[in-house]
Parts: structure tokens; C-alpha cells; sequence
């Protein structure tokens, strides 16, 4: 992944649409928390949740101008990198997710859309304490002006906080979470193999 980053990195026109693809899985993970609300039982954290993941989206927006202030103004395919298992990846990590939760815990409804919601985002806020900060270094590498450390900071105590929440949700949480980890990681080299071909036929 290391030298992935740094190829995107080095070119703006690359760098660009990758930041682009981090803001619109930020501002997907944002959705999906909002869509996992119950119409009244909403609590603090899951409110603070999607905030964050949308200041998140338009944080790394708003990154873009610093490297290419004419490209990536929305979320059109041509303006992300690996743009179908973009769209794809937290679609497909939800409903996989729904259907291993189903089983183990025998939810549906609204029991099963929370416990989605905690699994899923614990398997993406994991990903995310791994991603951003290797992508912090390469940026450091190359003295890029764009930086994600406030990111880390908000995702870390994001990731602090769903296992809280998971303690309180199932004792034996972790085995269940090493699952829906395990379906991440297959969608994660999925994603990441996207892009390294996509990079491919641009070099």
C-alpha cells in the first residue's frame, strides 16, 4: 500500500480523485449511520457519529483545492478511483454483515439495523486507524500541502467508542467483530487491487 500512496501522491490528477474517493466513503459511511438511526431512541454518540463522518466527507473535499481546483466537484464515476467497488464497498460490507448478524443474534428490523450499524462501523473504523495514517506519511514524504491528521485524531476516538458500545451490546462481541472484519478485509484488497490496475492503465 506504501508504494500505491506514493504513485497517487506524486500526481495531482491521481491524488485528487483519490482524496475525492475517501470523501464519498466518508459521506457513505455517514448515510448508512443516518439510515441505522431509530426514528426516536437516537443517542448522543450515534448523532456525533455521522456528523463527524460528514465534516470528514467535506474535510477532504475541500483538501482537493490545495492540489486541483478544477477537477472532482462531485462524486461521478470518472471523478473516483475504482469508482464500482467504491460505490460498492460499504453497501456490500452492510448487507453481508445483516446476513452473518442475523443468523448469530436471530434479529431483524430495527434490532437488526443497530446491530449493523455497531459491527460495520467497528470493522470501518479499524480499516480507517490502519489507512490514514499510512496515507499521512506518504504525504509527509512527498511535503504535500494536503493533510489528514485531524482525521486520525476523530477517527481514533471513534473507534474507542464503538468498542464501548460493543461491550455493551454481546460479551463475546470480538468473535462476532473478527467476522465482519474478515468480510472488510475481502472487500478492502478488493478495492485496493482496483486501483492499483486503474493506476496501471493510467501510467
Amino acid at each position: 500500500m506504501d508504494d500505491l500512496l506514493q504513485q497517487i501522491v506524486g500526481n495531482n490528477s491521481l491524488h485528487a480523485r483519490w482524496l475525492n474517493t475517501l470523501s464519498f466513503m466518508e459521506n457513505a459511511g455517514a448515510r448508512k449511520i443516518s439510515a441505522c438511526e431509530h426514528p426516536t431512541l437516537v443517542d448522543f454518540i450515534q448523532l456525533k457519529h455521522a456528523a463527524e463522518e460528514h465534516r470528514h466527507a467535506y474535510y477532504l473535499k475541500k483538501q482537493i483545492t490545495k492540489i486541483d481546483t478544477d477537477n472532482c466537484k462531485t462524486y461521478q464515476l470518472h471523478e473516483l478511483l475504482a469508482p464500482h467497488q467504491t460505490r460498492h464497498y460499504l453497501h456490500q460490507l452492510d448487507m453481508q454483515s445483516c446476513r452473518y448478524l442475523k443468523t448469530a443474534f436471530g434479529l431483524e428490523g430495527q434490532a437488526l439495523k443497530y446491530a449493523a450499524y455497531l459491527f460495520v462501523t467497528y470493522a470501518i473504523e479499524v480499516r480507517a486507524d490502519l489507512l490514514y495514517p499510512v496515507y499521512q506519511a506518504a504525504l509527509d514524504k512527498a511535503q504535500s500541502k494536503v493533510m489528514v491528521r485531524s482525521i486520525i485524531v476523530e477517527e481514533e476516538g471513534h473507534l474507542e467508542e464503538m468498542i464501548k458500545q460493543l461491550q455493551q451490546f454481546d460479551t463475546d462481541w470480538e468473535t462476532h467483530a473478527r467476522y465482519v472484519q474478515s468480510l472488510e478485509q475481502q472487500l478492502f484488497d478488493n478495492w485496493l487491487a482496483a486501483i492499483d490496475q486503474e493506476l496501471h492503465q493510467f501510467a
